[in-house]
């Protein structure tokens, strides 16, 4: 029964404090015992201040947060999740990446965000995510996890449910879908689509999210979550600000649900 972690931050405008933040969190979660840690989407920076953010983002193989992450990654022997860091792709634009790290400090996966968050909320919020981040092309699994095949979306992806299905085909264990959530959308959405997507793939769901005012001046929801393939929360952070939660996984659980409601093995394609 693997014991995991998720982080939930607030994130600044200084990507080696934000990095920081994280090496601490896989010591703490390593000393209690935890085998695998989960941060948030955007983990390395949120600045809205897109010129100055820019100064910041660089190539993946240069990024300092990410080798901070694997040096400690390796250094306390320990999985991790990193939600997603901006990266530089080399065209000009930027990728919105999540990696999963083994203990060794090794890429295990990579998985760009496919969905671009476009909207205009009716709080006057106005998010273009597209005007300077690319849509991934190809599905991130990582292999050998603590919990099995561990499939990656990233916040925004939670609303397109073909996705979702994809990794339940692909018989994923788990799912993690970091996120830096609106509060609007947030209060009437956050919850509701975790536990969906978590019982559409019959897998356990790991959402380790941005909570609070931000530097930028942006606000994020929280309640980063732990959802069980039955839709069951098993770990709620709630809203009041960052911290480091832990949470003792049943895998059994997958197979269980899978045999009461096979939903995976009676799926039909949908006539056209």
């Amino acid at each position: 029964m693997p014991r995991i972690a998720l982080l939930q931050m607030c994130s600044g405008i200084d990507p080696d404090a934000n990095g920081r933040t994280i090496v601490d969190a896989l010591a703490r979660a390593k000393a209690d015992g935890a085998e695998m840690l989960f941060t948030p989407e955007m983990s390395n920076l949120i600045d809205r201040d897109r010129r100055r953010a820019s100064a910041r983002v660089v190539e993946e193989g240069d990024d300092p947060v990410l080798a901070m992450c694997r040096d400690a990654a390796a250094r306390e022997g320990i999985w991790l999740a990193l939600g997603s860091i901006a990266v530089a792709r080399g065209d000009g634009r930027f990728a919105n990446r999540a990696f999963v790290i083994d203990p060794t400090g090794a890429i295990a996966a990579r998985y760009d965000k496919l969905h671009m968050f476009d909207v205009d909320l009716s709080t006057g919020e106005s998010w273009r995510e597209s005007n300077a981040y690319a849509p991934g092309e190809v599905l991130g699994i990582a292999e050998g996890t603590p919990l099995g095949r561990l499939g990656l979306a990233i916040c925004y992806d939670i609303r397109f449910p073909a996705l979702f299905e994809e990794l339940g085909r692909k018989r994923c264990d788990a799912i993690a879908i970091p996120a830096a959530f609106t509060v609007p959308t947030g209060r009437d959405h956050w919850h509701v689509l975790q536990r969906a997507r978590a019982i559409e793939a019959s897998a356990f769901v790991f959402s380790a999210a941005q909570v609070g005012r931000h530097e930028d001046g942006r606000e994020t929801y929280g309640h980063s979550l732990v959802i069980d393939p039955w839709g069951q929360v098993l770990l709620d952070m709630g809203e009041a600000g960052p911290g480091l939660g832990l949470v003792d996984i049943d895998l059994g659980r997958i197979a269980e649900v899978r045999a009461q409601l096979p939903s995976l093995a009676n799926r039909r394609a949908i006539p056209k």
